[in-house]
């Protein structure tokens, strides 16, 4: 049996998330992007080390500002990631920051460490 009670709200742009929601939001993003980001690493290194000559193009290569932009944003993405993931090991294997006091800290941290590593 379905309650007809039950409030509704499939508007998900009226939903206020706490600051650890934000956190865990970004972390799954970021996940979500070095996936990605992972072929674009893959190609350049496969090119850095195929000939001497590939290696001076990928070289003129990052000398675009759009490629160094793409390399800052993976390395970001990459740094706030493994952040996050230290947070949640510190979670799981010791229960610290398991309470909603404890969870608001953490994002605190998770996000001054994120900003300080990138």
């Amino acid at each position: 049996t379905t309650s007809t009670n039950r409030p509704k709200n499939l508007d998900l742009t009226t939903i206020e998330l706490p600051l650890p929601g934000w956190t865990s939001i970004l972390h799954r993003i970021s996940g979500f992007a070095l996936f990605f980001a992972v072929a674009f690493m893959l190609v350049a290194l496969n090119a850095s080390l195929e000939s001497a000559e590939s290696f001076a193009e990928l070289k003129a290569t990052f000398d675009n500002s759009f490629v160094k932009l793409i390399t800052w944003l993976i390395l970001s993405a990459l740094g706030y990631h493994i952040v996050a993931g230290v947070k949640h090991l510190v979670m799981d294997y010791s229960g610290i920051g398991e309470s909603l006091e404890g969870g608001y800290v953490g994002a605190i941290i998770t996000l001054v460490g994120g900003a300080i590593v990138i």
